[in-house]
């Protein structure tokens, strides 16, 4: 079975213009570029704010216990719901967590992380 990460960077607005400019010129040149996946931060003391320990916990619950829907996630974390959706509802916001809306007689919106690994980078 294949990992797949999602990779967290630390760079400054200057470095992330710098590889955005770099992408955009291989693009007018007609240059393949690689399809990159991840979420940048312009320090680590942003990344530890929103990185929590819980939060990190939640992607890890998911990912273990495979909850069905917010509601499951809470009780398996022992969580209030409403906090625990406002943490789910952040993450998938930063591109951490996929949700998935079913409809099997009550509406209920289920949390995914579709990979095994974060990754961090920080450049020196």
């Amino acid at each position: 079975m294949r990992v797949k990460n999602i990779k967290i960077s630390i760079k400054s607005d200057k470095e992330l213009f710098e590889e955005i400019k770099k992408v955009t010129g291989k693009l007018e040149r007609g240059e393949k570029v690689k399809k990159h996946e991840g979420i940048s931060f312009d320090n680590l003391e942003t990344m530890r704010k929103i990185l929590t320990d819980e939060r990190i916990k939640i992607l890890k619950t998911i990912k273990k216990d495979n909850p069905g829907s917010i509601y499951e996630l809470a009780k398996i974390l022992h969580r209030d719901t409403k906090n625990t959706f406002d943490d789910v509802k952040f993450l998938s916001e930063m591109g951490l967590i996929e949700l998935r809306k079913t409809k099997n007689g009550r509406e209920k919106t289920t949390p995914m992380v579709k990979y095994d690994k974060i990754l961090l980078e920080i450049a020196v």
